[in-house]
């Protein structure tokens, strides 16, 4: 069966969760459709079949679990998880996503990231785990100049976010998203903005949360007054994975060069895989990650 024809039958089967959920009015409509993941609106609610490879048993119970008790800052799912033709399946209420055409609202994402952070932390919180993702896309580079700085740069990252060795004990516990950005951000009914997609919610480091515009702002894709406007809105709301004042990037080092890394390989990848020239700010990354080699190790 053509995987054109396994999707329409998925978009079939959410269309149809989605109408028994009472969202009868609405066309149907596709929000996502990448990395094995299909999410559809139907009316006032999203359908989530999420990656067949990843794992949704007990640990991703107890993130919908800790989601439910968060509604202040999580649009978590609507009750428990769904199996459908051996796809996990969620359901949860439409949230507006960010309009990348209108000012982004980095105040309103570090606000968020800092209730998070600074929620208590129940007993039965999941670990958030290492960064796995990073190495997981370097194992798939090919040859090439662009590929090569990628991994030198990897070479530097401390053996334990590369996989070879266990994460150091008595780093940061605290509530985490675990893969924030702008994208997992939605204003929910109501107008508020809630987080969104749980799948590594959980107790970790919070610098981690901060890794993607710390590394964005580091390769010159992030302007620094947007970096100023995120930083400083995350300080202001009392957010402890930074000190309240002076330099940051004792705290962001590490997670900032693996962000970097991990978006370089991302796009490097992806334009491989089109057979095109890497963009302006995808060579900034991987620009990026000459620095970072060049640097050294400064874990």
């Amino acid at each position: 069966m053509h995987t054109g024809t396994v999707q329409s039958e998925l978009f079939t089967r959410l269309v149809q969760i989605g109408r028994r959920q009472g969202a009868e009015d609405g066309e149907p409509e596709t929000l996502y459709d990448r990395h094995g993941v299909l999410v559809v609106r139907v009316g006032d609610v999203v359908v989530k079949a999420h990656q067949a490879d990843r794992d949704h048993g007990d640990a991703f119970l107890d993130r919908v679990r800790l989601a439910g008790v968060l509604p202040d800052l999580i649009l978590g799912p609507l009750g428990p998880p769904l199996s459908v033709d051996g796809r996990t399946v969620t359901l949860a209420m439409f949230g507006e996503p960010v309009d990348p055409s209108r000012e982004l609202p980095w105040e309103e994402g570090a606000r968020l990231l800092a209730g998070l952070h600074s929620a208590p932390v129940p007993a039965d919180a999941p670990a958030w785990g290492r960064p796995t993702r990073v190495a997981r896309l370097v194992s798939r580079l090919e040859d090439g100049p662009a590929e090569d700085a990628v991994r030198r740069a990897f070479a530097t990252l401390p053996a334990w976010i590369r996989g070879e060795e266990d994460e150091p004990p008595g780093r940061g516990r605290r509530l985490i998203h675990g893969d924030w950005h702008l994208g997992q951000m939605v204003r929910a009914p109501g107008g508020r903005w809630r987080l969104i997609d749980i799948e590594d919610l959980g107790m970790g480091d919070p610098a981690w949360d901060l890794a993607r515009p710390a590394a964005l702002y580091s390769g010159g894709v992030l302007s620094p007054d947007e970096w100023e406007r995120f930083l400083g809105a995350y300080r202001e709301a009392g957010g402890p994975a930074v000190p309240p004042q002076g330099d940051p990037w004792a705290a962001l080092d590490v997670p900032a060069r693996s962000l970097a890394i991990q978006i370089a390989a991302t796009c490097v990848i992806s334009a491989g895989r089109e057979d095109r020239a890497l963009d302006g700010a995808e060579q900034a990354m991987v620009d990026a990650c000459v620095r970072i080699s060049a640097a050294g190790d400064a874990a």
